[in-house]
This record gives structure tokens, C-alpha cells and sequence, in this order.
């Protein structure tokens, strides 16, 4: 079964985990650079050093057997590791957020700046339709992706499921990420709920972290929305003058002050799980799909890949396979 799998984020990568824990070889295409999406971290040169922040999820939590049960096993890889200040049962990528999703990358065929803007069913299966060129036939498609990205691959190639994409509406976020030569005043890394900041906290106190003062401040998502379009340079120094204050910090020359605006930060996520059409072979996963949350993302490409997984023409190959090993060893 030739799968194609668009987006390799944490959901994507989760599909083609499994996938390939049972002999599949999916591939996988996404426009970024490399592993990011929701657990995404950004680096900064600066003339002290390059400085790391988290500017997609902060934390996240395993409240099912079956994603703890992935945490325990990145935790034996020294990829994530407990952030008790954050709460007891906080976990973080280590040493940056995206450590476990470039862990999943290293094992699996991914393209890397790779847009996918369209895809079509032809008679011997789905193309995808890149910038200058075509990938396929494949026999699967998976699509990803945020609901907004994924909509307009929807909408010509099964509407029920576009229908779907259309009514998830995420909230947006601005982030700001800031570095300093000397710590900042506070004695406390975290912030929650504090004016138009939904969240702050000192990203160097995370495990695993060193080097520079860096913080991360993220506003709320109604702050966020109303400012959405102004110029990324104000609403760093807006959110730069609400961090001074928190930490008590009368002035501070940054080296580093940025502003970075995620348009579809959080999803109210429609409880579905996946979706699967196994007529066409076209499936979607995201966290959308289940609650907006790190685990989601994961339990979300794991249950697509097991949907997938139990198609008839699958399971006849196996059969087939384990008949011809056994007659071999005998």
C-alpha cells in the first residue's frame, strides 16, 4: 500500500509511526523546514549566542495509557522530561519542544519544503500537486494538517469530511520571544493569565535548557484576534513592555524581541478522533479532530493508522505474508 501522508507535524508523524511499525513505508510532505507545528521551537543568533524559544505548545500532559505510554518511551530516549513547575504532570521536549517530533522525523522518509497545494484521484490513485512537479500514484492519502489548511484539499475531493474541516475554527495567538544578557527580576518563570497575557514563562527554566535569559509571553486569544494584523515589530514591543512589568523589571535592553503570529493557534477540537473514507483511501488527523492538546495530535494519527491498518486488502496481504514465512521455516 503506497501512502502519502501531507504535514509532518505531531499528528503526521504519529500515522506514519504506526504505519510503519507494520511494514508500510508512508511518505511524508510538508512546507517547513523541518519537525515543528504545534511543539515548535525557534532559534536566534544573537552576538552572545544562539538563543532557543518555544513558541508553539509550552507543556503537555499524558492523561491516557496509550500516550503515556509514548511519553514513558521518549523519556527512556532522553527526548522530553518532566516540568514539575509547570504542574505534576508537565512535560516538555528536551532540550527544545520539538526534540521528540525530530526523533520521529530521523526514522521516516520526509520532504521537506514541500507544498502541497492540491491533490486529485486518478484511476491508479491519488497525485499531489507541489509547486513544480507531481508526487504519486498512491494508494492513501492522509491529510495532516490544521483545519484551515486542510479545507481546501477537502472541497473537491470529499465533501462530508471538508463540511467537517469548515466548522473547526481555531483562535488565534501572538508570541512574543525575548532574550536578555541578565536575568530579568522575577524570581518566578511563570506567568498565567495576567492582563492580555495568557501565558509567560522563562523559557531557560525548562529541563534541559542553558544559556541566555529567554522568555516567552503569548497573548490571549481575544487580544490576539483584535490586533491581528498589526505589524509584527508594535506587538513585540507591546508584549515586551507587558513582561517588564510582570517581572517587576523597570528597563531592560533585550537582544532579542520578536513577535510571531500563529493564525490557527488553538483548535475547539470536534471529538471525531480521525476521519477515514476507505473507498477513496483518503484519511485526516490533526488535533482538531480530537481536543486541542499535544496528546490529541498524537491519539489522533494513531487511531488513523489503525483505521487504515484494518483494511481488508491489508490484513489479506498479511495473511498471505505470515502463510509464506511460515511454510519457509518449516
Amino acid at each position: 500500500m503506497r501512502v502519502a501522508i501531507i504535514g509532518a507535524g505531531l499528528a503526521g508523524l504519529t500515522c506514519a509511526q504506526h504505519l510503519g511499525s507494520e511494514g508500510l513505508r508512508p511518505v511524508l510532505f510538508d512546507k517547513g523546514k523541518g519537525p515543528s507545528g504545534r511543539m515548535a521551537t525557534r532559534t536566534v543568533k544573537t552576538a552572545l549566542g544562539d538563543v532557543r524559544f518555544d513558541i508553539g505548545a509550552q507543556y503537555f500532559t499524558a492523561q491516557t495509557p496509550r500516550f503515556a505510554n509514548q511519553v514513558a518511551q521518549w523519556a527512556e530516549d532522553g527526548v522530553v522530561a518532566s516540568w514539575p513547575e509547570a504542574g505534576p504532570y508537565a512535560w516538555v521536549g528536551s532540550p527544545s519542544m520539538s526534540c521528540p517530533l525530530g526523533a520521529m522525523a530521523a526514522t521516516q522518509d520526509v520532504n521537506w519544503n514541500s507544498f502541497v497545494g492540491g491533490i486529485s484521484r486518478k484511476n491508479d490513485g491519488w497525485i499531489l500537486h507541489l509547486d513544480r512537479a507531481e508526487e504519486g500514484p498512491f494508494d492513501v492519502v492522509v491529510i495532516a494538517l490544521p483545519a484551515e489548511q486542510a479545507t481546501p484539499l477537502l472541497a473537491l475531493n470529499e465533501s462530508m469530511f471538508m463540511l467537517q474541516s469548515a466548522s473547526s475554527v481555531s483562535t488565534p495567538c501572538w508570541c512574543g520571544m525575548f532574550a536578555f544578557a541578565e536575568p530579568l527580576n522575577s524570581r518566578r518563570s511563570i506567568f498565567r493569565e495576567t492582563g492580555i497575557v495568557s501565558w509567560a514563562c522563562r523559557n531557560t527554566a525548562k529541563p534541559g535548557r542553558y544559556g541566555l535569559e529567554a522568555w516567552v509571553v503569548q497573548a490571549d486569544s481575544i487580544w490576539s484576534q483584535a490586533n491581528l494584523e498589526v505589524e509584527q515589530a508594535n506587538i513585540a514591543e507591546i508584549l515586551l513592555s507587558n513582561l517588564l512589568a510582570m517581572t517587576a523589571t523597570p528597563r531592560a535592553a533585550p537582544l532579542v524581541s520578536q513577535a510571531h503570529r500563529w493564525r490557527f493557534s488553538k483548535s475547539q477540537g470536534l471529538g471525531l478522533g480521525e476521519l477515514w473514507n476507505s473507498t477513496i483511501g483518503l484519511g485526516v488527523c490533526g488535533d482538531w479532530l480530537l481536543a486541542p492538546r499535544v496528546e490529541g495530535a498524537w491519539l489522533s494519527g494513531f487511531g488513523l493508522a489503525q483505521r487504515i491498518l484494518q483494511e481488508p486488502v491489508l490484513n489479506k496481504r498479511r495473511s498471505l505474508r505470515v502463510t509464506a514465512d511460515h511454510n519457509f521455516s518449516a
